[in-house]
């Protein structure tokens, strides 16, 4: 008889079958000489295990040894009870305990600096269980839509010589006597690539040193990052709108039960699963948020709070598009049609959630590249490397980056980004 998940067992198609379930103590209690042991496993489920006045004191000294999560092995039978969570639980013959746990530091009720000092054990909770498996579902989501799709993965380096996004949010790291910088983005090296491969993608991790902390933020997250030759603003639009119309179908599909936990309102995926996705210009923005009394102009960057108000109007993801080039980072291509905004869009989720993609078209004009490198106030030595791929056979190209954390934090309907990762990373003290 081999182990059997919770959640198989709570189907109900295992009633009156003998199973094994090994798994850890979530709640314990006596009543009567009776003992009830509400067991969970890596299913996100939990299943109430019984001992009768017999088997606990045949199993005295395990019972004993019982405690919150202790790590347990439990055989019985699989019975229907209405009372019991899920509706199914295990008339136990069998107790082991594997591993002892006594006084269990988190008792429910502490605050979240406690809780992201002890982040090492309060990850067990079933609400962070369920988000991850959701955000499992959502990283296989993408991997599947970019392969099928005729998109090849590579593997770029985490260190890097330049800045992508602007010096004031790098990491530096001494490299053998040298200064490299964690990457901020893997965007460079998936542009070299794209000459080879002519479509390519990139899950790594970034890291950004931004002051800011808010709930959006963290300063090492999951980047899913694209890059393909041959492709304008609006091709790259598309296939950002399929692939996230994809992953909502995919979480939906697969993980409704992990959603009904977390008590998400699936409607506004179901919509944004199915609805074609809005576009407006950022000078259109600009009109509504001053609609809305925003204190804003033109010129002026869309923060969480302008963000927020946008979304208001939209049901679904939708598009913003053509930025001030003064707002965005020198390789985005300018508009030949309004040389003051850039090629560039963000796609913004609904119910306040706000920026979850970031993408453009490349400069591939050398000369025009060079001068905004040398606005921005860069050494122009440490691009040298990359203005070659506009020296040697240089083609339209476009791509993206999606912060999978924020994508997480939309779809499981989080309050906060912090949720989203296993550690989360904070300027002012670095949890375990």
């Amino acid at each position: 008889m081999g182990r059997i998940p919770i959640r198989e067992i709570l189907d109900g198609s295992l009633e009156g079958r003998r199973v094994e379930v090994r798994g850890w103590v979530y709640r314990l209690r006596r009543l009567g000489g009776k003992v009830f042991v509400v067991v969970r496993d890596g299913s996100g489920s939990i299943i109430q295990c019984v001992l009768d006045k017999v088997t606990a004191e045949k199993f005295a000294d395990e019972v004993d040894r019982l405690g919150i999560e202790a790590s347990v092995v439990v055989e019985g039978v699989v019975r229907s009870d209405p009372r019991a969570p899920g509706g199914y639980e295990v008339s136990v013959s069998r107790l082991e305990v594997v591993g002892e746990s006594h006084n269990f530091p988190i008792k429910g009720g502490e605050g979240i600096d406690y809780l992201l000092d002890n982040r090492h054990l309060w990850i067990r909770s079933r609400r962070l269980t369920n988000v991850f498996r959701v955000k499992d579902t959502v990283l296989r989501a993408l991997r599947e839509f970019y392969r099928k799709d005729g998109w090849w993965e590579v593997t770029p380096p985490i260190l890097t010589m330049s800045a992508v996004e602007g010096g004031a949010t790098l990491f530096p790291v001494d490299f053998f006597g040298k200064k490299a910088y964690l990457s901020q983005s893997a965007q460079f090296y998936l542009e070299v690539m794209i000459f080879s491969l002519e479509k390519v993608w990139a899950i790594t991790t970034s890291f950004r040193a931004e002051r800011s902390r808010t709930r959006r933020h963290l300063y090492e997250y999951t980047h899913f990052e694209a890059e393909a030759a041959w492709y304008d603003m609006y091709d790259m639009m598309r296939v950002v709108e399929d692939s996230v119309k994809y992953i909502v179908g995919k979480v939906l599909e697969e993980r409704s039960g992990e959603l009904e936990f977390l008590g998400r309102n699936i409607r506004p995926l179901e919509i944004a699963a199915d609805e074609k996705y809005p576009v407006i210009t950022y000078e259109e923005a600009i009109e509504i948020l001053q609609r809305k009394g925003m204190n804003v102009k033109w010129g002026d960057d869309l923060g969480a709070d302008e963000e927020r108000v946008l979304t208001s109007e939209f049901e679904t993801p939708f598009f913003v598009v053509k930025f001030p080039k003064e707002l965005k980072a020198f390789y985005m291509k300018e508009d030949p049609d309004d040389p003051r905004v850039v090629l560039g869009f963000d796609l913004l989720a609904p119910e306040g959630y706000g920026e979850v993609v970031g993408g453009s078209e490349r400069e591939d004009d050398e000369e025009k590249l060079v001068s905004r490198i040398r606005a921005e106030g860069f050494d122009l030595g440490d691009y040298e490397w990359y203005l070659d791929l506009r020296r040697y056979g240089s083609v339209p190209h476009s791509g993206f980056g999606l912060g999978v954390e924020r994508l997480v934090m939309w779809i499981a309907g989080l309050d906060h980004i912090r949720d989203a990762t296993p550690f989360p990373r904070f300027r002012d003290r670095l949890y375990p």
